[in-house]
């Protein structure tokens, strides 16, 4: 279950993943941890979504053609879900970024059930009007953009197929 942000802990949390040491290590450690975890609960636990809502696609590589499983954060919408490519506020957006823009086409697990997808990133009119229900649910999106450089964040919707 995610932190309730107007929560002290909540809040705590969401300073602490916004700090430059966390933004430093978090990149190498949360990944592979939710990796594993995903691989031995059959996807329904994550550490991640102790946070936020909290999924893990599997998409096709636009160069290498091999699949690969990717932790992020969330936001369920009905079915569907809306993913961001924030990296973490680094200055290059993250390689599942192209993969879907190459290869729509994916899966989702979350919460232990395998879903597969469509991939769509939201043209710019979209991405306004979504961007205050995502940043409601992580607030460090709009700090990610700032530590990124003002880099525009890829935000994807994942249709069920």
């Amino acid at each position: 279950m995610p932190l309730k942000q107007d929560s002290k802990l909540g809040r705590a949390v969401i300073s602490m993943a916004a700090s430059p040491r966390f933004l430093n290590i978090a990149p190498k450690f949360v990944p592979k941890v939710d990796r594993f975890l995903n691989k031995v609960t059959g996807g329904r636990v994550l550490m991640s979504a102790g946070m936020v809502p909290s999924l893990v696609l599997t998409a096709t590589g636009a160069k290498s053609g091999r699949s690969y499983d990717t932790p992020l954060a969330t936001v369920p919408d009905g079915d569907a879900f809306y993913i961001v490519g924030s990296n973490y506020g680094q200055e290059k957006h993250p390689a599942w970024t192209a993969n879907l823009r190459a290869n729509p086409e994916a899966s989702v697990t979350f919460k232990g059930r395998q879903i597969p997808v469509r991939a769509r990133m939201l043209d710019a009119e979209e991405k306004q009007e979504v961007w205050p229900k995502l940043t409601s649910v992580w607030p460090n999106y709009d700090a990610y953009v700032v530590k990124s450089g003002g880099r525009d964040l890829r935000v994807f919707r994942l249709e069920p197929r």
